[in-house]
């Protein structure tokens, strides 16, 4: 029974994956749903204000009838409260489903075992824990957004084969990228974009690279911009001003920023957040990103603006890329100690993945 249970588990969690970028501020969901040892539905939540995945997975049954005797598996505790949909909890109950299978509970306040509690209510056989690390490590983010209060933090940063992460200032000639890597570990960067909701940067890496942050490479939503940018020195002209997406610009005085909003509004494109920055500018910046729904943020740059983060130990993966070049001199990389997680070559790039071991 058990090994049963974790292969139709890990076929939701397999499923749940494809909404990976989508389904933001929900979780990723996969759902099967068997009768006689046979999977007779299967969906997954595909984005926000979509169906959820148990109500994909009950449509996609063609005979109904048989769902008196059938267990339905979800990756994640169904939800009991009404928000862009109704509750999935509800619907299986209505289907007549009467066995229930779960990966994790939810972390979110809103459902909280409160969607086991009504499945019981109902009269529902109800079993959770299924493999319940994987389902976790499916919505790390999610996780880590409800129970740290805080977006669930990557790391990226590349390399010279000398640990230079860019070159010596004021050697640059023209206000672009210094590529260090080839067009493979940029094309994954960019996929890595397409799937997190924010991406930061310092004033200097727009200073001297003018990215646009964007996903270029790779099919994608474009991540919301962050911009620490104390001074305000934010050129006019830069691409991150280019309004075609949203940015939030942290800085030291509002006063500064003379067409800032007085009051915040969810649905400004442009967003300008006053911080303290003599001290924690990294715990301040996680605490004003949640407040905004933000789960999930790729750090990019430049080396001061990661180890503000490595030193209040506010990251969960790291991402190092090393290119097949030297620059003799230049900015040193950023120092950190992490559980070594993964390795992977892009022809004669290397990837190397680390995973903070308190997170």
């Amino acid at each position: 029974m058990k090994i049963l249970q974790e292969k139709y588990m890990l076929r939701c969690i397999q499923l749940a994956k494809n909404g990976l970028g989508t389904t933001y501020p929900n979780p990723l969901v996969g759902s099967v749903i068997v009768a006689d040892d046979k999977i007779i539905g299967e969906g997954w939540h595909y984005k926000t204000g979509s169906p959820h995945a148990e109500v994909n997975a009950i449509s996609n049954v063609q005979d109904k009838n048989i769902l008196k005797k059938a267990t339905i598996y979800v990756s994640l505790e169904p939800c009991n409260h009404f928000g862009k949909t109704p509750p999935c909890a509800d619907l299986i109950i209505e289907s007549g489903i009467k066995n229930v299978v779960i990966g994790s509970l939810d972390p979110n306040p809103k459902v909280a075992g409160k969607g086991v509690k009504k499945l019981l209510d109902a009269g529902c056989t109800v079993q959770y824990g299924v493999l319940e690390d994987d389902c976790i490590e499916l919505n790390k983010r999610f996780f880590t957004f409800h129970q740290k209060k805080r977006p669930y933090i990557f790391l990226k940063w590349a390399e010279t084969l000398d640990h230079f992460i860019a070159p010596k200032s004021g050697t640059r000639t023209e206000i672009k990228p210094v590529w260090i890597t080839n067009e493979y570990s940029r094309q994954l960067a960019h996929k890595m974009r397409g799937e997190e909701m924010a991406i930061l940067v310092g004033i200097n890496t727009v200073l001297q690279d003018n990215p646009s942050l964007t996903t270029r490479y790779w099919a994608g939503n474009n991540p919301t911009r962050v911009i620490i940018d104390g001074s305000f020195k934010l050129p006019p002209k830069s691409i991150v001003q280019d309004g075609e997406v949203r940015t939030i610009v942290y800085v030291k005085n509002l006063n500064l920023v003379k067409h800032a909003p007085l009051t915040y509004h969810p649905d400004d494109l442009y967003q300008y957040i006053e911080i303290d920055f003599t001290e924690n500018v990294a715990t301040q910046i996680c605490e004003t990103l949640y407040i905004r729904g933000i789960q999930s943020l790729i750090i990019e740059g430049g080396a001061k603006t990661i180890q503000t983060f490595i030193d209040e130990n506010l990251w969960d993966e790291a991402y190092i890329f090393s290119g097949n070049t030297t620059f003799g001199q230049g900015i040193e990389s950023p120092q950190i100690t992490g559980n070594f997680m993964a390795e992977q070559r892009f022809k004669e790039d290397n990837l190397k993945i680390f995973k903070n071991p308190s997170s």
